[in-house]
């Protein structure tokens, strides 16, 4: 039974190591939400490879030692 405050990520991969939802296109999208919250484009190479590794943090990999934050 369920309850609304367990989590629900990490999730994992639909395909194994894959998971075809992670997109470059999730990565844009995700930058445009952030930048329509009043926060400035995201445009650094770097920027994008940080929220990119953040984001597959946050969906696919739990936290150290299995953690709850």
């Amino acid at each position: 039974m369920s309850t609304e405050s367990e989590r629900v990520y990490p999730v994992p991969p639909l395909d194994g190591d894959d998971d075809p939802r992670f997109t470059v296109g999730l990565l844009f999208d995700v930058c445009r939400v952030i930048e329509r919250h009043g926060y400035p484009p995201v445009i650094s190479g770097g920027d994008l490879v940080e929220l990119q590794m953040s984001l597959f943090r946050f969906l696919y990999r739990p936290t150290p030692g299995g953690t709850e934050i």
